[in-house]
């Protein structure tokens, strides 16, 4: 597969036969087995606890008799039903009280202390676990409880016999939108070690997870990732006419530019004046107490968020040659900038989408990573050559 402003294409020859088989916990609508499934693995279990999502998933993909879909709380999981040659476990639990915009529970909140579930089905697989495990986790994993949950979080992967290396990985490297996300990968047969490898996947900030002589940990020598994209969400922007009722009437939009500050407004004017258009998105936010509108200042998306009201949906902002027009964000967009061009949409409600890819992983971004550091792991112990691999191009 090669990826092209985050759309996955076909390579000719790519070969299907012995592929490391996968399994994604938390899988959502299914865009880490996306991701996985352009470098070369096979999927053959998922699991997640909303029927929605699942509607989604089984929509997508099909109905297939290789792989198999468990609906349910992952504390109903046993071990002993995940397949034995599993070569990779992906688990993208919530992050709910681990985000900054959430409670900060941690990993004793009630959502993102599922991670406890996802380890004791590993400890239950005991002589058929996974070779490598990946954790994927909002950035704040890393700072939660002033670094003492991701701590946590890899003494229980060691405890599993897992070496484990923590990086992060920004979306916008590969489609435009910022969506920083830490990626955990656990190793039973680690890499060479790269002591205190400072590079663009592991900042300064991330330095403390290394430093802790009690914790087995690792830096694996990667590839530097794609650069941050600065321009794009114009170019994944649907064709809406003006006179579609998507856009808002004249008394929405009024009230959209009357909730902008001096500086927004300001900015507003200038690319109002303009004779080309421009897209830009927007946010309420509330400051002081008072709830505000927020458009950012470049040609990227915002982080896409699960929709369960309007704080949290995006709109998306038409303005140039004397016009503003406003309107919510629309599922396809949302699927393009989460890497995810082709994915079936027919049928699904509308927050129902919007709701499956805010909550979801960016595909390219889960396929680089899987080509150039989960697929060599596992390579080895599964004897799969390389050229059986997909190949994955960053954007």
């Amino acid at each position: 597969m090669v990826i092209i402003m985050g759309q996955l294409m076909s390579m000719p020859g790519q070969a299907k036969a012995s592929r490391p088989v996968a399994a994604e916990f938390f899988a959502g609508i299914g865009l880490a087995r996306m991701g996985l499934e352009a470098a070369g693995f096979d999927v053959r279990w998922s699991n997640d606890i909303d029927p929605d999502k699942k509607a989604m998933y089984v929509g997508h993909f099909r109905p297939s008799r290789s792989h198999k879909f468990v609906l349910g709380d992952i504390s109903k999981v046993k071990g002993e039903e995940l397949p034995d040659n599993l070569a990779l476990a992906w688990a993208s639990f919530p992050c709910i009280d681990l985000s900054l915009a959430g409670w900060r529970r941690g990993l004793k909140g009630k959502d993102s202390g599922t991670f406890w579930h996802f380890t004791e089905v590993l400890d239950q697989m005991d002589d058929h676990r996974p070779p490598v495990v990946v954790l994927e986790n909002v950035v704040g994993l890393a700072t939660s409880h002033d670094g003492k949950d991701l701590a946590a979080a890899i003494g229980e992967l060691n405890r599993l016999d897992y070496s484990v290396d923590v990086l992060t990985l920004d979306a916008r490297r590969f489609v435009p939108q910022s969506r920083p996300r830490l990626f955990v990968v656990g190793a039973m047969e680690p890499p060479a070690n790269e002591p205190k490898l400072h590079d663009d996947l592991r900042p300064d900030w991330l330095q403390a997870s290394f430093c802790n002589p009690a914790l087995r940990t690792h830096q694996a020598a990667l590839p530097a990732p794609p650069p941050l994209l600065t321009v794009g969400l114009a170019q994944l922007v649907e064709k809406i006419p003006a006179g579609d009722e998507q856009w808002w009437d004249e008394q929405r939009t009024a009230a959209f530019l009357d909730f902008l500050s001096e500086g927004q407004a300001a900015r507003l004017k200038a690319l109002r004046e303009s004779r080309s258009v421009s897209y830009r998105t927007a946010y309420r936010r509330t400051r002081d107490g008072v709830p505000m509108w927020e458009i950012r200042p470049d040609d990227l998306s915002g982080c896409l968020r699960t929709a369960r009201g309007g704080s949290s949906k995006q709109a998306l902002v038409k303005v140039g040659g004397g016009k503003v027009r406003v309107r919510w964000m629309t599922p396809r967009e949302y699927a393009r900038l989460m890497g995810a061009r082709g994915y079936r949409l027919t049928g699904l409600r509308r927050n129902q989408a919007l709701f499956g890819f805010g909550d979801a992983v960016c595909v390219p971004a889960v396929a680089w990573l899987a080509e150039h550091y989960l697929m060599p792991l596992v390579r080895d112990e599964m004897e799969v050559e390389p050229d059986e691999a997909a190949v994955v191009a960053g954007a």
